[in-house]
């Protein structure tokens, strides 16, 4: 199970209020900061997961915690006629309709505010269902990965992308440097919020990851569940059926 990391450890609030209220607090400079955190290489771990999709043919996908909807956005490029991005987010979201309707993709994609343990779907609804860096935000991992299984059609694919924590050297001694001092860093240099990146580096050394996190998903009812490592293990792509 992962441990519960929340960003303001002094809050009466759930971890669920203080992700919400955290990530509307980084909306606006969620983006840059991203790509300078990242150094970029998020943008080829979600073309991955894009083409791991577009393979499926799927006709629905939903993007879970998709926040500026980078990666639902993405998906616009396969031949899905229905594109759902959900977050908790409002501030995310906001961020993410303007991305949107800038691409002209309004009539494509729609973008819901909604809780991912608790979706407003029914059962058997999506052939496809992405995360993105969203699954270790989760209150409860395994409500979550349950109501993920319930809306995902039977047959259908179900794709994480997750940081994750290299085991060997050097890159474990670089991705501990990199999550512990640069990334806390900038965050306090650049960001409105101070303690967000503090946040998302600790969040992301508590997840489980690699066959811990592939046998919860077993324990859930996935089915020919996988991971592959990517760029040295500082991230890792998992994919699931029902």
């Amino acid at each position: 199970m992962a441990k519960k990391v929340t960003p303001y450890k002094s809050s009466d609030q759930s971890k669920k209020e203080q992700v919400e209220q955290m990530f509307d607090n980084i909306s606006g400079e969620y983006d840059g900061l991203n790509r300078v955190i990242s150094f970029g290489i998020d943008v080829k771990w979600r073309k991955k997961v894009v083409q791991l999709v577009a393979d499926t043919n799927p006709d629905s996908i939903l993007d879970i915690a998709t926040g500026t909807g980078d990666l639902i956005i993405n998906m616009a490029s396969t031949n899905a006629s229905k594109l759902v991005g959900l977050d908790i987010s409002e501030g995310m979201l906001s961020v993410g309709r303007k991305k949107i309707a800038a691409k002209e993709l309004d009539d494509r994609i729609e973008m819901m505010q909604a809780d991912s343990e608790n979706m407003p779907f029914e059962d058997n609804t999506f052939d496809a269902i992405t995360v993105a860096f969203g699954v270790r935000n989760f209150e409860t991992l395994e409500k979550g990965l349950a109501e993920i299984l319930r809306v995902l059609k039977p047959g259908g694919i179900f794709v994480i992308l997750e940081t994750s924590v290299p085991t060997k050297t050097p890159f474990k001694q670089g991705y501990n440097f990199h999550s512990k001092v640069i990334l806390p860093t900038v965050g306090k240099l650049f960001s409105k919020d101070k303690n967000a990146y503090g946040y998302l580096s600790e969040s992301a050394n508590a997840f489980p990851f690699g066959e811990v996190l592939n046998n919860i998903l077993r324990k859930i009812g996935f089915k020919d569940v996988q991971h592959k490592p990517q760029t040295f293990g500082v991230a890792t792509i998992y994919t699931a059926t029902k």
